[in-house]
């Protein structure tokens, strides 16, 4: 199991790319939740509000889940990086793979 994480220019956005993976079984659940980034682009520091995307999925999911989060992104540049679940509770594991099996 992985959670992938992405940054999103708002609420509608993240529910857009969520909604997107769970309707393809990309994953089985997500998190959304109002964030601060800041960063330098083109010689200036921002500071801007965005909605952190939290997608829980499969480790093999990945580069497909990548490529659909990239088709609907309105970023040029989206953040896209997993990070790997060592522990799970095995009931929820279950429930994770029956929800993003392929068929």
């Amino acid at each position: 199991m992985i959670i992938v994480y992405t940054t999103c220019a708002d609420q509608q956005e993240a529910d857009k790319i969520a909604n997107h993976l769970l309707l393809k079984k990309l994953c089985a659940c997500t998190n959304s939740f109002p964030i601060k980034a800041m960063y330098v682009w083109k010689e200036s520091i921002m500071k801007e509000p965005e909605v952190a995307l939290l997608i829980k999925t499969r480790k093999e999911n990945f580069n497909k889940v990548q490529e659909e989060i990239k088709k609907v992104h309105s970023y040029e540049t989206p953040a896209i990086f997993s990070v790997a679940v060592q522990d799970v509770d095995k009931i929820y594991k279950q429930w994770l793979e029956k929800e993003t099996e392929q068929e």
